[in-house]
Formats: structure tokens, C-alpha cells, sequence
């Protein structure tokens, strides 16, 4: 039987409580009808049987009677006129002796009467109350009879007593049966109405699941949520948090209880509550679902992707899930070195390569003096550069950098060149990285920006830097001939991830988003301003001192 139970659907379960719950109640209020019935027939017919009792008691044959020496044969006949008309059980009149003298059942006669209440005189006093003769609970009342005449005046010369056969349980039940089958039908058709209804809107809520498929799939859904290595984020329409796996709370550094709580209450703002509440500039469909968004928080380097929920054309919230990409963002970092030189090489020899056609085709013309000309100047340039650059940066590395620039620069057309005001002097292997890091990413969103501003127009394109290094650090200053950056992505620009050049055009990139990585972990900031000639680029980082660990960054 209880297998079979646990087999019920939740529409069967609640019929089965709901019926069971009805029989208690109809059980209890069954057990007070009785009780209050009783108590009714004790108060009605007590009050019957003792003023019939008294009245019996005050009858003049009575008292005179029972004053002679054998009352019985005269006294019989009223006893049993008194049981016909008042419909009692029994009618018995006693002497002072409480003897019975007569009785509705002659067997009685000659027997002492049940002196109901106790006590030597209770035969003297009237009394009222359940007698148990012969196996028949009866209600009694018992009165005194008291002489009238003159020679026994008060005297006390017998008791009378009536009774009536109190109604077994059973014959009350069976007396109201009708009204209990009444109350019964009724209150089980309210019950298999209200536990269907019941059923249904739990149903729909439930989304027509039964308990243990409701259990089976919170166990799983825990299971899943703490057995992936990707944070998950769910949010309702009020962008309140609905669920958030361990992953997901130490990505964002959010508290242990914060389920619950809104995005605004927990403090994120800017463009990871773009991407969270769904409102990602690369939403073009305006659905609020988003793929392979970039945010910072704290620190870390995060893709995230969003999708809306929806049930029954009813928008349920959303599901964000997001990924740790701060150790690329760090591999990228490292690697950039390595790529720099090897675009340095492909930049120079495709540079070579075009200075030894000009050279064979001069020579093969004749133009002996001309060659030479050529080789004086391409070499002079060089060495200028490679001049101003070595003479203003001490730092090998980000020298080297520069130099490698500068020929990609020259390939796409753009000039790149130095301030006046660029001083830097020899860095810590670590300082020197991240100087590095930052100035080949804001270079290359200048070339790439002044490139597609400057195409079709002949030496008009031009990227300028500038490193400053002073106590507090090091500053770095790229300016560009580009269209700059739209005044409404100025202040997102990083925080997206965007280039300059995906910026006009919404696509996502890293590159600013790493810079911007960088010069926070080093307690430096990174910004953008636009002026007539494009956008500057203006990087400050601190030098000299190790940089702040991820972890310690998101604390």
C-alpha cells in the first residue's frame, strides 16, 4: 500500500489527503453532535422527569396512602396511569423505608429503591440523575413524599421515583444518520472539487511535473550547475539573482547568500551589467541574448554568454554563463612578444625586398649614381630612426618594439613617429613587459585606425608616441590621424574589449580590454579623449613595484 501511494500521481495524492482529512473532520464534528446531544436529552428530560416525579410526590392519594399500612393495591393503578400519559420508563413509589410498595415492574415490589446521590438521607432529598437498573441506563429523578394531615405534618413517609431509558451512542448516530450521510457526501464533493482545483494550479505552476520528477530534477540540476568548470548567473525579469553556482559567485565576487539580491544591490554596473541585464551593444536583434561578450571584473578577463528564457511567450528571465579567460588574456600578453618580432621580420623583409627591386632595376637601367643616391637615403632614414629611438629609450625591449612598429607602420602606409618629449629609461624585466604590452596595443589600434582613415591619401597618415617616465611612474601617450572614437563608446571602450577600428563597426577584440588589465593590476588607469586631429590614448602605470595579483585585485 505504500509503494502504491508513493505511485499516485499529485492530483491523487491531494484527493487522498483532502478525502482523509474530511473523514477526521466529519469524525470529530460526528463525536461533539453526540456529545452535545446527550448533554441536550440530560437537560430536557431531567428537567421532565423531575417535575413529573414532584408532582407524583404532591399527589394527595399518594401521601395519604403511603401514611396506611399496605399502599400498594391503590396506589398501582396511578402508577401506571402516570406511565401512560407522560411516556416514561419506569414509575416506582417507595416507603420511609425505601421499600418499594408499588411499580411500574411488579418484580420490584418488596425490593429496596437505588438511592441515587449517596449518603444515610437520601431518600429525604430530591435528586436527579443516571441510574443503572437491571442493565438499562436510565435518567431518574427522585423526590420526597412529605405528610399533609395533621398528625404527620412534614413527616417524611416515602420517595417517588421516574426514569427514562437514556439513548445508547449508537441509537443517537442512528437517529441522525441521515443528516451524517448528508454532511458526508457533501463535505467529500467539496473535497474532490477542491483538491481537482488544487491540483491543477500546482500543475500549472509546476509545469505539469509530478513531485518526484520536480525532485529528480533539482537533484540533477545541482548536480550539473557544481560538476562544470563554467560560472552560470540566472536572473528574473526584476534582474534579481534566481540561482548562481559556486563558479559563477567567485568569478563575480558575489557573497555566499546572494540569491536574492538585485544586480544593483550587489554593485555591478557598467558593461557587465550591460551584458547581465541584456542590453550588449551587439544585440542587433534586441532579444538580450548575447555570445562571447567581454567584460572585467575585479581583475579577471571574462567571456560571457547570455540567453533569454522564455515559457509560453512568457519571459521568464535569463541564463548567463561565463568563462575565465584572465590566464589567455595573460598567454596572449606573453605571446605578443614573439608575434611583434616575427611581424618585425616579415615587415622588414618585405621592405628589403622592395628596396632590392628598386636597386636591380636601377642598376639594369644604368643608373649607377642613382643607386648610390637611393642606398644613402634609405640608409640615412634608417638610421635616424633607429637613432631617435635608441637615444629617448633605454629599455632594449621596448625599443625593440618600437622599431618593429614602425616597419608594420611603414608597410600599411602610416608614419610612426617619436615626441620630442619621449624619455624612458632602462626597466625591470617585469615593468618592461607590461610597458611593452600596453604600448604595442595602443600602437596597434592606432596604425589600424590612421590605415583606414588615411586610405587612398597619400602620406597623410601618421601615429605619434610618447613615453614619459617620471617618480610616479610611467606614462605612455599615443595620438592618431584616425576618426577617433564615437564620444558614446568613449567611456566603454575598454571595458568591451573593442579596438578602435571594431569600434565604428561593433565587432570584439581583446586588445584594450588586456591594456586595460594591465595598467589596473598595476594600480594605473587607461583612458581616451578625442581632438581634432583623432583620438589620444593615455595609459599611466606605475613602475618599481610588483604588480597586484589577480585574486588580490578582486578581493
Amino acid at each position: 500500500m505504500v509503494a502504491r501511494f508513493h505511485r499516485l500521481t499529485l492530483a491523487g495524492e491531494l484527493l487522498v489527503l483532502q478525502l482523509a482529512i474530511v473523514v477526521v473532520v466529519v469524525v470529530a464534528v460526528g463525536a461533539v453532535s453526540l456529545a452535545q446531544s446527550a448533554a441536550t436529552f440530560d437537560r430536557v428530560e431531567g428537567r421532565r422527569v423531575t417535575a413529573l416525579a414532584e408532582q407524583l410526590a404532591w399527589n394527595p392519594l399518594v401521601r395519604s396512602r403511603l401514611a396506611q399500612p399496605v399502599p400498594g393495591e391503590a396506589l398501582a393503578p396511578l402508577v401506571h396511569s402516570t406511565q401512560a400519559q407522560s411516556g416514561v420508563t419506569s414509575v416506582t413509589v417507595a416507603n420511609a423505608d425505601a421499600v418499594v410498595v408499588a411499580a411500574t415492574d411488579p418484580t420490584r415490589v418488596g425490593t429496596s429503591i437505588p438511592l441515587g446521590g449517596g449518603g444515610a438521607d437520601a431518600g429525604r432529598r430530591g435528586w436527579a440523575g443516571h441510574l443503572r437498573t437491571d442493565g438499562t441506563n436510565e435518567l431518574a429523578a427522585r423526590a420526597p413524599v412529605l405528610g399533609s394531615s395533621a398528625g404527620n405534618q412534614g413527616e417524611h413517609l416515602g420517595t417517588v421515583t421516574i426514569g427514562v431509558t437514556a439513548p445508547t451512542p449508537g441509537q443517537r448516530l442512528a437517529g441522525g444518520s441521515s443528516y451524517l450521510v448528508l454532511y458526508l457526501g457533501l463535505a467529500s464533493v467539496a473535497g474532490v472539487l477542491g483538491s481537482w482545483l488544487l491540483a491543477r494550479r500546482i500543475k500549472r505552476q509546476t509545469l505539469g511535473m509530478e513531485p518526484r520528477e520536480i525532485t529528480g530534477l533539482a537533484e540533477h540540476r545541482e548536480a550539473m550547475l557544481y560538476g562544470i568548470a563554467e560560472g552560470v548567473i540566472a536572473l528574473d525579469p526584476q534582474l534579481r539573482i534566481t540561482l548562481a553556482n559556486e563558479v559563477g559567485r567567485r568569478l563575480l565576487d558575489l557573497p555566499e547568500r546572494c540569491v536574492g539580491m538585485s544586480l544593483a544591490e550587489l554593485g555591478i554596473e557598467g558593461r557587465l551589467y550591460d551584458v547581465l541585464a541584456g542590453e550588449a551593444a551587439n544585440d542587433t536583434q534586441h532579444t538580450g541574448d548575447t555570445r562571447d561578450e567581454i567584460a572585467i571584473r575585479r581583475g579577471r578577463v571574462l567571456v560571457m554568454n547570455r540567453m533569454t528564457v522564455v515559457k509560453d511567450g512568457r519571459r521568464l528571465g535569463s541564463v548567463t554563463t561565463l568563462r575565465d579567460r584572465t590566464e589567455l588574456a595573460r598567454l596572449e600578453r606573453e605571446l605578443g612578444s614573439f608575434r611583434s618580432t616575427t611581424e618585425l621580420l616579415r615587415a622588414q623583409a618585405h621592405e628589403f625586398a622592395n628596396q632590392l627591386h628598386i636597386i636591380s632595376g636601377l642598376t639594369q637601367m644604368g643608373e649607377h649614381d642613382e643607386v648610390l643616391r637611393y642606398i644613402r637615403a634609405s640608409s640615412g632614414h634608417r638610421k635616424s630612426l633607429d637613432l631617435q629611438v635608441t637615444s629617448r629609450v633605454d629599455d632594449t625591449a621596448v625599443a625593440a618594439l618600437l622599431m618593429a612598429k614602425s616597419s608594420l607602420a611603414a608597410e600599411r602606409k602610416v608614419r610612426l613617429r617619436l615626441s620630442d618629449r619621449t624619455a624612458l629609461g632602462r626597466l625591470e624585466p617585469g615593468d618592461s613587459a607590461d610597458v611593452a604590452t600596453v604600448t604595442g596595443n595602443l600602437v596597434d589600434n592606432a596604425i589600424d585606425a590612421a590605415a583606414e582613415a588615411g586610405a587612398g591619401v597619400t602620406d597623410d597618415a601618421w601615429v605619434e608616441v610618447e613615453l614619459r617616465q617620471d617618480a610616479s611612474g610611467v606614462e605612455i601617450v599615443v595620438r592618431d590621424s584616425g576618426p577617433g572614437v564615437a564620444p558614446e563608446l568613449a567611456r566603454e571602450v575598454f571595458a568591451r574589449g573593442f579596438t578602435t577600428k571594431a569600434a565604428q563597426g561593433g565587432e570584439r577584440g581583446i586588445g584594450l580590454a588586456l591594456t586595460r588589465l594591465v595598467c589596473t593590476r598595476r594600480g594605473g588607469e587607461v583612458a581616451v579623449a578625442n581632438t581634432d586631429d583623432g583620438a589620444v590614448f593615455t595609459a599611466h602605470m606605475p613602475v618599481g613595484q610588483p604588480a597586484h595579483d589577480t585574486m588580490e585585485t578582486a578581493r
